[in-house]
């Protein structure tokens, strides 16, 4: 069994990424750490709590940052026009969901059952890193006791998707992500370079609500306006970003990666940029010296990982 804390600002792909790791026989979900992002962490709290109940999701759900690792930072305006207003594609959401959060703060519920569990949790994290970069910064010895860090973002070989050269996790909080890739635990970025060409069509997505009824049925409606909003880049249909580092976990045998060193650009013109050094290769003396060697994703079997999201959320896959 893996499991798994997943830490996420749901978010219209987040919402199928969480389907998955629910829905996965082999996942035990021990945990939702929520984050600003695709809205505000108030929103994105209530999203989880709302998917929480519609789902029957028994883990509990820590509320988490709302303000970036350096809080001096210039929060931009949330991404309104791809996950719409509510943060979940603009379907009728309840203001409050009568469901308790966790009460301890993100960081400190990722610390806990960290140490509780040394060495068999993995990180999911698909939104900005800031819960991940204040648990390791409030506890560095649990960079040892995870047994690793999955997390949604970055480019290398790619333009960004929120400036030529960022992608949006990263961008939404350069410092964190720049914590979280140098820290001294194994961290795997599935980015852009693989999830822009994985794409599921809207009659992929309603053939799989068709078969799995109800629930599956609000994911659908969730997921429309998102659609939608990829015209620009997809033929009626949506990159699934989230889903595929929570594919990851469980199949990483679908990806093709290279190993080194990390950084992330903080500030300037190329805020956000994630840049890799990869092992092997030689350069004057730098910024990615004596830094932990992170694996980054370069390839991928994009169907094979499609048909396994929709297997695992329509019950298909066994132990």
């Amino acid at each position: 069994m893996h499991k798994v804390i997943y830490d996420t600002d749901p978010g219209v792909d987040d919402a199928m990424a969480l389907l998955f790791l629910h829905r996965h026989p082999n996942i035990d979900l021990l945990g939702v750490t929520t984050v600003f992002g695709n809205a505000s962490v108030d929103t994105t709290t209530r999203n989880a709590l709302f998917l929480k109940r519609e789902w029957n999701i028994p883990c509990p759900v820590a509320r988490g940052a709302s303000v970036t690792f350096d809080p001096s930072r210039h929060e931009r305006p949330w991404p309104t026009m791809v996950h719409g207003d509510n943060g979940l594609g603009d379907i009728d959401v309840p203001e409050t969901i009568d469901l308790p959060t966790d009460p301890r703060q993100a960081y400190q519920f990722i610390i806990d059952t960290v140490r509780a569990n040394p060495g068999e949790v993995t990180l999911v994290a698909v939104g900005r890193m800031t819960n991940l970069a204040l648990a390791l910064k409030h506890d560095p010895e649990i960079a040892s006791l995870v047994k690793g860090v999955v997390i949604m973002g970055g480019n290398f070989y790619v333009p960004g998707n929120v400036s030529p050269v960022a992608e949006a996790n990263i961008h939404g909080d350069p410092e964190a992500a720049d914590f979280v890739m140098t820290g001294a635990w194994k961290v795997v970025v599935v980015g852009l370079d693989v999830t822009s060409v994985t794409t599921m069509s809207r009659s992929y997505l309603a053939d799989m609500a068709k078969a799995g009824g109800p629930s599956v049925q609000l994911l659908a409606d969730l997921s429309q306006s998102y659609i939608d909003f990829y015209k620009h880049a997809v033929e009626d249909g949506m990159m699934v970003h989230d889903s595929c580092a929570c594919v990851y976990v469980v199949a990483p045998e679908l990806f093709d990666t290279i190993e080194g060193s990390m950084r992330v650009v903080c500030g300037g013109i190329a805020d956000g940029q994630t840049v890799i050094k990869q092992d092997g290769r030689r350069f004057p003396p730098g910024d990615w010296d004596n830094l932990p060697s992170q694996i980054a994703c370069t390839g991928i079997r994009s169907q094979q990982v499609l048909d396994l999201i929709r297997d695992v959320i329509l019950g298909k896959v066994k132990h």
